[in-house]
């Protein structure tokens, strides 16, 4: 012990018993402890007692006593020394820390005064107090900045400066009753981070920065060096190595110059019992901002010595024949890594189980692992391992494929170890995105990170980075990287054999397109049902025999017609075939639908699935469920079948609802499915929907590789978990940017398509010429003819009061005839209530009567027996004209108008037929671009991550089309039957057609065109 403490001790202890009297020592009293009670670390205190004289070290540093301390306190050199009791002071000028502001703009100066201050606070009972303290910190930190020129012992003054308001802050007397602040560390640590951008701009080599509680490692490197680089002292064993470019690039964005400080520090500056060892701060920069390296896809490794870390003890142990070893652990830190090594006397092979609760526990046993001699017999128990869980665990050892020898011993060591980092939001040390490396001795510390910086949960997770600048570059290495070009080529080729198929596929479905008008319809009749008969989907369902078809109301019943078209052919396998069947009154609610064939053709048998009419003047719709064979040997063998409606109940059933919107989700919402089988009435063509297909498939190639393997946020919140599945907010907004980047545009595509008004071509035209070429032979028997009909049809009506007309032979018939139809003229002439019966009723008899009028003129009168015959008969339809007029004039006057069709407008809207360019524009242009970033991202990725791409992409398109799209349609159809219930009518704009053709036929055949 030196002279003065020697003085000191023995004035205070002049006539005073000092019996009880202890002092804490400080640094530099010299003397050697006698007795120890705790590790001699910086963190254990020193004191010392007079009876009897001796100098104890304890880890219990919050008794009171007095204080003896020697400090070495520098100016810019540190030569002066004073000698500072506890009891006693010596007076020294008033001063404080505010001289350090004035002197902010010449570094020198404040320097200066900084080591005033700290000598200050060193020698003043309560300091630092707060105030002072980030006063200091504050002035420190702006003479920093402003200085224009750092020189290296500039530099060293700044860090020692730094140190000893860090030291002073973390050692005073208060430290348990008034904690620093845990943000302490980053204000003095900003300090240093000032340092580091003006000492790496002016520098490519390593500068090296040692101060008294660790050191600071600068350099400056070009971006694309910064990969695999090594920050630090590989022979100290502190540094940090950098993964590769390809991990960075992506969060350096294109910073040309990155400036880089690794800073280790021996004493934690946010203490906590998890900490042992030194401290690593890495810190990237631009020179105007820190760089963020977060969830890298390659880990940072970081090396950190622990030069207090206990020898481990080793326990050695004889393994006899047909026996194991156990070794106990107690784990109570469920977030470490043990590092168990278990190493034999021979070289042989050893299997290694882990279990918790008792030993070899079947139950809780979930760890095996086999140790060889190219392994080290090293074996990393990891948290997953301990499944989090504190606890005594167990682990056995045994002989693995190896022959036992006498005398074999096993050797067992084990230390544990955990990475941290320190959370500044939450202000705590926490294990989040770090992990034990293999590496790690009981000496130095091994840690993987996937950051820099502190995690945050982020609404947009951002895709993989590429750099568009680097095209040609990328592009350049398409024969060493040719995976995802393959794929897009082998993508393109199927695309276009499709493409073919599908527009020969169009090009006879435009053909079968068209609503068949029913030849069998009288000219006359202008009372429209629309047909809909849809033929089954079995195998031979469709039908070449000569189907009729027969209405049967409660009004009246319709005649049979022949459902056929000369222009395509009907009734196909899978079909929905349309005809417009005209009566001359309404037939009212429709009750019974017959169906027959001729069994004629080579393939007669017919599965009819549904038939729906359409009143098109009230709207109304009945539906008949068929699903039967009509076949003379299959089925029950009958050819001709009368159907009933349905109810409402079957009609609104699930059944029925889930059977239809299944049926037209696959055909038409299942874009994939579509392609084969769309409606046959959607302006949406199989060329089309080939196309949004390969649109579709390429935006999701582009966007799945855009967000392929991102790194997976740790922090990221779990949002729903079911079982060991967990849907996690990361991949939640990976979804939400997934969709709003690909199904927009797609969706507008596809709602373009939909949406065009299909170009209708009227024949019209066509029917007119060949009517004007081919005349009609008018004679008696064809008058004859034409008047019989007009009568039969019209007495097929109960209403109508009119017997069967039997068959007219001869002129003086035409006149008995039409004394017939003058009797019903008056008995509509008589109703005194209007409804659609008797307007469209005598509407078809004053069309049949212009008819026979036309006829009639254009006869010459040599053909009746006699030219008084010709003449009365002339003069009875002239009379019987222009009553049915009158008649027909008043009925119509007096009857409810009856309900319009409803227009497109009201329930959407078509767009012009050129608007087509507009989907093929955006169309080709999206997929240009998915094609483009596609490519780039295949060739950033190398061809072993691009294969790994191309495997899970195929699983995802997998998924896709053959389980979300079947469950989306499926779920769909539940939706509509089981809440919405509605019941689908398909509807056309070929109707309005069709209706034209039938009206041109009656102006044609009644010669008017008020009709």
């Amino acid at each position: 012990m030196n002279g003065p403490i020697k003085l000191l001790l023995k004035n205070i202890s002049k006539e005073r018993n000092t019996s009880n009297f202890t002092w804490w020592l400080g640094e530099g009293v010299q003397g050697e402890p006698s007795r120890n009670n705790g590790d001699l670390s910086e963190y254990n205190c020193t004191y010392m007692t007079l009876t009897p004289l001796q100098i104890i070290i304890t880890s219990d540093c919050n008794q009171r006593r007095s204080f003896i301390c020697t400090y070495n306190l520098r100016s810019s050199s540190y030569t002066a020394k004073t000698i500072q009791s506890g009891h006693a002071s010596r007076s020294r000028p008033k001063r404080n820390v505010n001289a350090m502001g004035s002197s902010v703009s010449n570094i020198e100066t404040l320097l200066l005064e900084a080591d005033k201050e700290l000598r200050r606070m060193e020698t003043t009972v309560g300091e630092p107090t707060d105030d002072n303290r980030d006063k200091f910190i504050q002035y420190l930190l702006a003479g920093t900045k402003e200085s224009s020129l750092l020189n290296n012992d500039t530099i060293s003054h700044i860090i020692n400066c730094s140190t000893g308001i860090l030291l002073l802050s973390m050692k005073k007397c208060d430290i348990q009753t008034n904690p620093n602040p845990p943000a302490l560390f980053e204000q003095v640590f900003e300090i240093f981070r000032i340092i580091a951008s003006r000492t790496g701009s002016v520098t490519s080599q390593t500068f090296v920065i040692k101060h008294r509680k660790g050191t600071i490692y600068q350099r400056s490197y070009k971006s694309a060096d910064l990969g695999n680089a090594v920050l630090g002292s590989e022979k100290d064993g502190e540094f940090v190595k950098l993964p590769s470019y390809s991990a960075l690039r992506a969060q350096l964005k294109g910073q040309s110059t990155i400036y880089t400080q690794m800073s280790m520090f021996s004493m934690n500056p946010h203490p906590s019992d998890d900490i042992s060892g030194t401290v690593c701060s890495i810190l990237l920069s631009n020179g105007e901002s820190d760089i963020k390296l977060e969830n890298l896809t390659e880990m940072i490794e970081i090396f950190m010595p622990r030069p207090a870390a206990l020898a481990l003890t080793n326990n050695t142990v004889v393994l006899e024949k047909n026996t194991n070893a156990l070794t106990t652990i107690n784990v109570s830190d469920p977030n470490v890594t043990v590092i168990f090594n278990a190493e034999p006397s021979a070289n042989l092979s050893l299997v290694v189980t882990l279990s918790r609760g008792s030993p070899r526990n079947s139950t809780y046993s979930n760890s095996t692992a086999v140790l060889s001699p190219t392994g080290g017999y090293r074996w990393m128990i990891t948290p997953e391992m301990l499944q989090q869980t504190p606890g005594v665990w167990y682990v056995d050892t045994r002989l693995f494929n190896s022959t036992w020898e006498p005398g074999l011993t096993l050797t067992f060591t084990s230390f544990m170890s955990k990475c941290l980092y320190w959370h500044t939001g939450r202000e705590t040390w926490t294990t989040d995105g770090c992990q034990v490396g293999e590496r790690s001795t009981p000496r130095l510390a091994h840690c993987l990170c996937n950051h820099l910086t502190l995690f945050g949960s982020t609404f947009f997770v951002m895709p993989n980075y590429v750099d568009i600048s680097r095209t040609a570059e990328l592009f350049s290495t398409v024969s060493e990287n040719y995976v995802v070009l393959a794929l897009l080529c082998a993508f393109f080729g199927l695309y276009l054999v499709t493409l073919l198929w599908a527009g020969y596929a169009d090009r006879r479905s435009r053909s079968k397109r068209k609503m068949t008008l029913l030849e069998e319809n009288h000219p006359g009749a202008q009372y429209n049902y629309l047909i809909s008969v849809q033929t089954g989907h079995r195998k031979n369902a469709g039908t070449t025999a000569r189907v009729t078809v027969k209405l049967t109301g409660t009004e009246g019943e319709s005649e049979t017609h022949t459902l056929t078209d000369p222009d395509k052919p009907v009734l196909e396998r899978g079909a929905v075939d349309m005809f417009l069947l005209a009566t001359p009154f309404p037939l009212g609610d429709v009750r019974n639908l017959r169906l027959q064939h001729d069994n004629s053709g080579g393939r007669p048998s017919w599965y009819i699935s549904k038939v729906t009419i359409q009143d098109l003047q009230t709207r109304h719709v009945w539906h008949f469920f068929c699903d039967c064979w009509l076949s003379a040997d299959r089925g029950d063998g009958m050819t001709k079948k009368t159907f009933n409606a349905a109810k409402s109940n079957e009609i609104a059933s699930f059944r029925n609802i889930f059977q239809s919107r299944t049926s037209t989700g696959f055909r038409d919402e299942h874009i994939w499915v579509s392609i084969v089988d769309p409606p046959s009435r959607s302006p949406f063509t199989r060329a089309q929907r080939v196309s949004c297909c390969m649109s579709l498939l390429l935006c999701t190639m582009a966007i799945n590789i855009a967000f392929w393997n991102i790194p997976i946020d740790e922090s990221s919140p779990v949002i729903f978990t079911l079982g060991s599945l967990q849907i996690t907010w990361q991949e939640i907004m990976v979804g939400v940017q997934s969709g709003l980047l690909m199904f927009p545009i797609n969706i507008l595509i596809i709602t373009i398509f939909r949406s065009i008004r299909p170009r209708i071509i009227s024949n019209s035209q066509k029917d007119d010429s060949e009517e004007n070429l081919r005349p009609r032979a008018i004679t008696i028997p064809t008058i004859l003819k034409d008047t019989e009909e007009v009568i039969s049809l019209v007495s097929r009506s109960p209403r109508n009061k009119m017997s069967e007309m039997p068959r007219l032979e001869s002129t003086t018939d035409l006149c008995s005839a039409l004394d017939r139809v003058h009797e019903f003229l008056q008995l509509m002439q008589g109703e005194s209530e209007s409804d659609p019966h008797w307007v469209y009723c005598s509407k078809f008899l004053l069309a049949g009567l212009c008819h026979l009028l036309m006829d009639l003129e254009r006869l010459d009168g040599k053909n009746f027996q006699s030219p008084q015959l010709y003449q009365q008969a002339l003069n009875n339809t002239n009379v019987l004209v222009r009553k049915a007029e009158m008649v027909f004039t008043s009925h119509l006057a007096y009857c409810p108008p009856p309900a319009k069709r409803k227009k497109r407008g009201t329930d959407g809207c078509w767009l012009p037929w050129w608007c087509v360019f507009l989907g093929w524009f955006l169309l080709l242009s999206i997929s240009a671009v998915s094609t483009y970033f596609t490519l780039l991202y295949g060739f950033e990725y190398g061809k072993d991550k691009s294969t790994k791409w191309v495997m899970s992409l195929g699983l995802s398109l997998f998924q896709s089309i053959f389980i979300l799209q079947p469950l989306k349609v499926i779920g769909i159809a539940v939706f509509f039957a089981l809440l919405l219930k509605p019941v689908s009518v398909e509807e056309t704009e070929e109707i309005e057609q069709v209706l034209l053709q039938q009206q041109d036929r009656c102006t044609r055949y009644s010669g008017r065109d008020t009709l």
